[in-house]
């Protein structure tokens, strides 16, 4: 009997689809979630505060040029087979998960006008809020790309955007609410729980990052429900990271003291 009951368990479609939302997360951003909680827990207890310490992302991984952008470049090849594979889990017969999750070219021109507009919504808010976070000692300084620059530099800084707008927006929207929902989930939980969950990935960058992104996942999660598409999500979050990567040396010069990282 025992035997027996755990093959009927293990049958059950929604105990099937935790282990496929745990597996899933376990391999993409809910690993990334655990390791920026490590690290900030290990920022905190440092000698020094928050505000003289740093992140840097889009570092360069080699001293040599096209070892660096070998590194750089599979680094976001295989980080896009994440997304292959929720859009694969979510395929049905009949109807593609692209359909499905509204990452489609059928609404070019709507999803182009709301994705802007969210840019706009977001951006300056979410620059202020860093600036704030700088400034009041809880965000440490975020280096969003290198300052010495190869001809493939921002070619590379563009395709950094667009993997991080693939892989968020497409798992933690829509990959996450589809299975969530299917879960029996009400709609404000599933969107408070991955709101909670692209803070928390953003944690080592500080506290004020943890709190401006979980606002933006509720947003970004509230859009998504009220238009049934993640292609406006993908196009603001590759806008927003396309002017945070390649527009930081301009920041750095304006805002030299707030954004200089640390030595």
């Amino acid at each position: 009997m025992p035997d027996e009951a755990r093959r009927v368990t293990l049958r059950d479609p929604h105990t099937a689809l935790r282990w496929e939302v745990g597996i899933v997360l376990g391999l993409s951003l809910g690993a990334s979630a655990l390791y920026s909680i490590v690290s900030i827990i290990a920022r905190l207890t440092d000698t020094r505060p928050l505000s003289e310490q740093s992140a840097t992302l889009n570092g360069s991984q080699s001293s040599r040029e096209w070892l660096d952008f070998t590194y750089q470049f599979l680094g976001i090849f295989f980080a896009l087979f994440a997304v292959a594979l929720v859009l694969y889990l979510l395929w049905l017969p009949g109807q593609s998960s692209f359909r499905r999750l509204g990452f489609d070219f059928t609404q070019p021109g709507r999803d182009l006008l709301r994705g802007f507009g969210l840019v706009l919504v977001i951006g300056i808010p979410g620059l202020g809020l860093y600036l704030a976070g700088r400034s009041l000692g809880f965000t440490v300084a975020v280096v969003p790309s290198p300052l010495d620059t190869f001809w493939w530099t921002v070619p590379i800084l563009v395709l950094s955007a667009l993997r991080s707008a693939l892989v968020e927006e497409l798992i933690v929207v829509g990959y996450l609410f589809t299975r969530l929902r299917e879960l029996g989930w009400s709609t404000w939980t599933i969107i408070v729980s991955s709101a909670l969950l692209r803070g928390s990935y953003h944690l080592y960058q500080g506290i004020g990052p943890f709190f401006g992104n979980a606002a933006m996942g509720v947003l970004f999660g509230w859009c998504y429900l009220r238009w049934g598409r993640t292609m406006p999500l993908v196009i603001a979050h590759w806008i927003l990271d396309i002017v945070s990567f390649v527009g930081y040396p301009l920041a750095l010069a304006w805002w030299p003291g707030l954004l200089t990282p640390a030595a």
